[in-house]
């Protein structure tokens, strides 16, 4: 009861602040029967068994705690890229920063003018696959963001689009407190690249639904970075159709506390998942993946690996769980969480887990942690690499297995660049 009693407290501490967003129709349905289901479970403390490792008090709090923004002058993460821009500051759609949005085979709305119509096709994706979501783990941040979203795009993708869209976020305010839903639809056989990044608040809340459906193709990469004083939750919520494929990769660099929720449903048969995660931290840092895939139908694959590496007192968290229901007989389950320790100040807390209901399967998981081989380092001082590009040289293989999920060439190049990036900022990520 006094565990039931302090959800309530921290949900109506953190509600003080917020107001339903305006609207009616099917998106004020929606945002007022998440509404419901958050008030049915409170806020999450370190008691819930899926936060025990993660301290959610500066999330659930009333206001944003102050972060000053990085000013240092960097090149925008995939700038690179041929792609859609799509931007958002502090947390709202800026058109005269953005392109066009016309883009062949792809239609893009934003969530507060769709959610004016009586009747939208995301009427019946807002919301649905993140309460799907809430079962058998509760996940009250998501259905905050599901009841008090002011903002979002909202695309829906009938065919295979080359140029990746890309979301970038920006802040100009040290106390921003944004929340964003996005809603993704890809029809049979289409295809789309999402790609992420910026520093989008002082506190973030974003949840992303993506409806893959048969033969469809969805990739995802993130780069979560040059804001070292951010505190962010983000929940990607997804269910693949027949021979789906979804790939998501996410890279953290800085930041004070970040906890990234991934939950795939493996829904037609021979469906495939891949999701993935590169986190460096250095000092006050604490990085928290937390994966849920469910194998809903026969001859799915599923692969999660997550590295991190982590120096001066960085805290690092993996909970990653396969369900394989009765019936999705030959499943390929695979999961991997290491992570890669400069000094003996940083942790690593890993809790893998399987939970099997059928007897023609492949699963597999382990964890690993520990600190650079000094035989290694060895070897590359031997042959005249300095200290510090050796053990850059190291770090760079070790995060190598969770970078090869990347598919695109030139994107893959862009998240390398960025990993050199941070280890050159961070001493090649040698221990101090």
């Amino acid at each position: 009861m006094a565990a039931l009693a302090a959800q309530a407290d921290a949900l109506n501490a953190r509600l003080a602040g917020l107001a339903l967003p305006d609207g009616t129709g099917w998106l004020g349905a929606a945002r007022a029967e998440a509404a419901r289901r958050l008030a049915a479970m409170g806020l999450p403390g370190r008691r819930d068994e899926y936060w025990r490792f993660t301290e959610p008090t500066t999330l659930k709090a009333a206001e944003a705690a102050p972060a000053a923004i990085d000013r240092r002058v960097g090149a925008e993460a995939f700038a690179g890229i041929d792609c859609l821009r799509l931007v958002f500051v502090d947390g709202v759609f800026d058109a005269a920063a953005s392109d066009d949005p016309a883009l062949a085979g792809v239609e893009i709305e934003w969530l507060g003018r769709a959610g004016m119509a009586d009747i939208h096709w995301a009427q019946g994706l807002y919301g649905a696959l993140e309460t799907d979501g809430q079962t058998p783990v509760p996940r009250p941040f998501a259905a905050l963001n599901s009841a008090f979203a002011s903002d979002g795009v909202l695309i829906r993708v009938t065919a295979r689009v080359a140029r990746p869209v890309s979301l970038v976020y920006r802040r100009k305010s040290d106390t921003s407190d944004v929340i964003l839903h996005h809603c993704i639809k890809i029809g049979a056989g289409a295809r789309l690249t999402l790609l992420e990044s910026g520093p989008a608040a002082a506190r973030f809340n974003s949840v992303l639904e993506v409806e893959v459906g048969d033969g469809a193709q969805f990739y995802h990469v993130r780069a979560q970075g040059r804001d070292p004083n951010r505190r962010a939750v983000t929940q990607v919520f997804a269910r693949l159709g027949a021979a789906a494929r979804f790939k998501s990769f996410t890279l953290t660099a800085n930041g004070l506390l970040t906890r990234n929720e991934v939950v795939v449903e493996l829904a037609g048969e021979g469906s495939v998942a891949h999701v993935a995660g590169a986190a460096l931290g250095d000092g006050s840092f604490h990085h928290d993946d937390t994966v849920f895939i469910t194998h809903a139908a026969e001859r799915c694959e599923s692969r999660q690996v997550f590295k991190k590496v982590l120096k001066n007192g960085a805290v690092g968290v993996f909970q990653g769980k396969i369900l394989v229901r009765p019936g999705a007989q030959k499943t390929d389950g695979y999961q991997i969480s290491q992570a890669l320790l400069l000094d003996g100040d940083s942790q690593f807390l890993a809790k893998p887990e399987l939970e099997i209901h059928a007897d023609d399967v492949k699963c597999s998981h382990g964890s690993t942690v520990g600190a650079i081989d000094e035989n290694t380092l060895f070897y590359l001082r031997s042959r005249g690499v300095p200290l510090k590009a050796a053990q850059a040289l190291v770090v760079l293989a070790f995060l190598a297995e969770a970078m090869a999920e990347i598919d695109d060439p030139a994107i893959a190049e862009n998240i390398r660049l960025r990993l050199e990036s941070w280890l050159a900022e961070h001493d090649g990520a040698g221990a101090r």
